[in-house]
């Protein structure tokens, strides 16, 4: 059980990181935490002015699965609009839940097949994707304002 849920490439994800400064300028930002494990992820944005992701910081203090999700969310993030963002959490809940047979189009998402069968890993690896999507809705509401 061990060995395939905290394989190699998870545990390199986890060490990889990117985007691990905060921005000091952000238009949005969300802090979620899962209540299961105690993990935690702040993650800044700041859009341009066709709404996608151009800046992202983000601190991480997660268990190796939340680390390895936030590590897939911040390579992939920045270029993406908020309904992009609103389907890749969605797909991953849906995925790990097995409402879906696959975990939508965000890259490398599949590493977390092991992950299904643990519903109380669920929350630490949803963290990113949830919190990058709120920042995101943030950032949108605060520029229409």
């Amino acid at each position: 059980m061990t060995e395939t849920l905290y394989n190699s490439e998870i545990l390199k994800l986890a060490t990889s990181i990117p985007h691990q400064t905060r921005l000091a300028a952000a238009q949005g930002t969300s802090e979620r935490r899962s209540p299961i494990c105690g993990s935690r992820i702040t993650v800044d944005v700041t859009l341009g002015p066709d709404g996608r992701i151009v800046g992202l910081g983000q601190e991480v203090r997660a268990c190796a699965l939340g680390q390895a999700s936030a590590s897939l969310m911040g390579a992939h993030a920045i270029g993406r609009n908020l309904a992009e963002l609103i389907e890749a959490r969605d797909a991953l809940a849906a995925y790990l839940a097995g409402q879906r047979d696959d975990p939508g189009d965000w890259p490398g998402l599949q590493l977390f097949a092991p992950a299904r069968a643990h519903s109380a890993r669920h929350a630490s690896i949803r963290l990113a994707f949830e919190a990058v999507t709120e920042a995101a809705e943030r950032a949108r509401t605060a520029e229409a304002a």
